[in-house]
């Protein structure tokens, strides 16, 4: 295997002008430097990246770490479709990507600073971490340039991507409210989730610019999960018979509410409609299929990726980025 001491040898030039010349050093002359390459690529020399990290400072590494197991998300491709668009934007940099996850055990025994030290990365995009999540004040407040998906927070190496969720809530009350609805309920995620504050704000506002309340009996967590969203729907139907419109602030959560329905010799949307939100691959092949709040979630992995190497590669500071939403019409809504 090739050493940039063969390349020197048969460049006829130094080895440091060698290494200075591969590594992107400016001070290196333009046609020594195509020199340097050609003979590089003649002789089939491939770097170490070991070494090549050791000189520069930098693994050309950056993590995506998802809190929580991956399994959970098994039905629901908003996490992949996320992962997609970091390695949409990764893919035309020098960056690699290594994926790797926490929980509450592994809280216990590391640190989020010695997690990401111990992978060697330079920056980290991070997904699903919670408000009472113990690693989120040393993630803002830390050393190592991140950027927090769907968590709006920045800090002096922290930004945030994210669509507007309380606008694409908002969107959904007004669909409800502009369809006639007036006995509505919600089916919310958990009290730790950023987007659950955020949807319920929108829906809340949406539905009192029309005299209509959403008090706290017709509100249900879910868990962002079906089974969640069935058993939360099967409470609101046994506290009120009269129901027409249920919004749900996830698919899957949507998916088990329509289950749960049917469950009772309801239909959908006849009886009662149903909306969700984030537009997941299962939302328009259930039956009926499901009127959501579409999120970019590919968008929102390429621009995580984008803000996170500027600031590695350009020293940018973070900043926040708000990608877009839209209201999609399917069969699972109606007028009244």
């Amino acid at each position: 295997m090739a050493t940039i001491k063969d390349i020197a040898k048969k460049a006829g030039v130094s080895i440091t002008t060698v290494s200075r010349a591969l590594n992107g050093y400016s001070d290196v002359n333009e046609d020594t430097r195509k020199k340097i390459v050609e003979t590089a690529k003649i002789l089939n020399y491939s770097p170490n990246s070991i070494a090549r990290s050791l000189v520069m400072k930098k693994s050309k590494t950056i993590g995506l770490l998802v809190s929580g197991f991956i399994r959970e998300n098994a039905k629901d491709n908003f996490m992949i479709e996320v992962m997609t668009g970091i390695n949409d934007f990764a893919s035309q940099t020098d960056y690699d990507i290594v994926l790797f996850t926490t929980n509450s055990s592994k809280q216990r025994e590391k640190t989020y600073t010695q997690l990401c030290r111990e992978r060697q990365v330079d920056g980290v995009i991070i997904q699903g971490i919670r408000t009472d999540d113990p690693y989120l004040e040393e993630v803002v407040e830390g050393e190592i340039p991140c950027v927090l998906v769907d968590i709006p927070r920045i800090g002096k190496h922290a930004g945030y991507v994210s669509t507007d969720n309380i606008a694409g809530a908002y969107e959904a009350g007004k669909y409800l409210t502009e369809a006639g609805h007036k006995e509505i309920a919600m089916i919310n995620g958990h009290d730790y989730a950023f987007v659950s504050k955020e949807r319920l704000e929108g829906f809340t506002r949406a539905l009192l610019e029309e005299g209509i309340e959403l008090p706290a009996q017709s509100i249900e967590n879910g868990e962002f999960s079906e089974e969640g969203g069935e058993e939360a729907a099967l409470r609101l139907l046994e506290k009120n018979s009269d129901l027409t419109a249920i919004f749900c602030s996830s698919d899957l959560m949507a998916i088990g509410a329509m289950n749960a329905i049917k469950s009772k010799g309801l239909r959908v949307p006849e009886d009662i409609s149903i909306i969700g939100y984030d537009n997941i691959l299962l939302s328009r092949y259930v039956q009926p299929s499901l009127t959501t709040i579409a999120q970019d979630t590919n968008a929102l992995g390429y621009e995580a990726a984008k803000m996170l190497i500027a600031m590695l590669d350009q020293q940018k500071p973070p900043g926040n980025t708000i990608v877009k939403h839209e209201l999609i019409v399917r069969n699972s809504s109606k007028k009244r």
